[in-house]
């Protein structure tokens, strides 16, 4: 990052961790797929019970209860501070809603900065958390807090325990060839207000205006981070063979981890895909694609195509804006992005965008390099 004084700086981060001599440092954000599908697959799981491990693409594990099935998820809130416990809940919750499971206990690890943490802080977070917990029917009900050293923010790590009848289950390795993709509401709603909350300074100075920043910060409650309403119109409209939550990597990612989790190839449409305004005007701001910034808040869908507008039908009856952006295809076509120049394989992002601005600092404006 530049050391120029008029440069206005976005959160500091610690530098990458390097793995070990002579191999490659692992950067800020989520290690790459191949990574994480390499230790996957050496995961021994001898349990018959568990339906569903760690797998890529796959949001949350399931496990047979008899009667049901019981569904957890692990997540940690590490790029925010504010409203950090309103954060945990829903996103956790979004990877049970994926699944067609109820949200129903919550535990949470929680670790405070030493020297910057008081009651009224900690006061807070369990208010934001009871808040959402309560907004999505689950209860708090154990987990961890203490003050730590090392850290310059709080860190919330979440964990959702649900339930679902098994003939309601949902997994992303469900999409089928022919299969319409669909998403809610656009992108990218997480990092969009991520954005806004952590570089208001910057995107001050870069000329983007207060009222763009005010609704951007705002996008956490509306449109709103939740896709659990999605997920249960969805289930209710018509047949649903997948959904998923594009988290980091923002869409681009969470449609390649669609297709990796079904053995599938993609074909989406540019112009199809949904990017609010707000995030349109952020990420040009900063130098990002929107492509790649965190994109929680939206559901990633696949259903029969006939099926298709009678869900997106359902979406906007209920006010959720839905969109059809695409299709499964056979996995030797790949993913393909088409736009008005023709077809390009569908862009990877080594790490989510936000991660990269952490970590690297935004690029210069012309006026700044003059």
């Amino acid at each position: 990052m530049s050391s120029d004084e008029s440069r206005p700086a976005v959160p500091a981060r610690p530098p990458a961790s390097r793995s070990g001599a002579g191999q490659a440092g692992l950067r800020l954000g989520k290690p790459p797929l191949e990574v994480l599908e390499r230790l996957f697959r050496a995961c021994d799981i001898r349990d018959p019970r568990v339906i569903v491990g760690p797998r890529v693409g796959e949001d949350a594990a399931v496990v047979d209860l008899g009667d049901r099935y019981l569904v957890a998820k692990v997540d940690p809130i590490t790029f925010v501070a504010e409203e950090i416990g309103w954060y945990a809940v829903h996103i956790n919750a979004n990877d049970l809603a994926v699944r067609g499971a109820r949200p129903c206990w919550f535990l949470m690890t929680l670790l405070l900065p030493e020297g910057r943490a008081d009651e009224k802080l900690l006061e807070g977070i369990f208010v934001q958390v009871q808040d959402a917990c309560r907004a999505i029917g689950a209860t708090l009900v154990g987990g961890h807090t203490e003050v730590t050293q090392g850290l310059d923010r709080p860190i919330l790590a979440g964990a959702m325990l649900g339930e679902v009848e098994k003939d309601r289950l949902v997994t992303t390795a469900g999409a089928r060839p022919g299969d319409a993709v669909l998403l809610t509401k656009g992108i990218a709603v997480e990092g969009t207000s991520i954005l806004a909350r952590e570089c208001d300074g910057l995107l001050a100075a870069r000329g983007v205006a207060p009222e763009v920043r005010e609704r951007a910060r705002g996008f956490l409650h509306r449109p709103g981070i939740s896709v659990l309403p999605d997920a249960r119109i969805a289930q209710r409209a018509g047949r649903v063979h997948a959904m998923h939550d594009p988290t980091e990597g923002g869409l681009a990612t969470g449609l390649l981890e669609l297709a990796l989790a079904a053995g599938a190839g993609l074909r989406i449409e540019r112009a199809a895909i949904p990017v609010l305004p707000e995030c349109q005007a952020l990420c040009e701001a900063l130098g990002l694609d929107p492509l790649g910034v965190i994109a929680s808040g939206a559901l990633l869908l696949t259903c029969p195509p006939e099926q298709a507008d009678r869900l997106v039908a359902a979406w906007e009856a209920e006010g959720i804006v839905g969109r059809i952006i695409g299709t499964v295809t056979r996995p030797e076509e790949g993913c393909r992005l088409v736009g008005a120049g023709g077809e390009v394989p569908l862009p990877r992002f080594a790490r989510d965008e936000v991660a990269r601005l952490f970590d690297e600092g935004p690029p210069p404006t012309e006026a700044m390099k003059n």
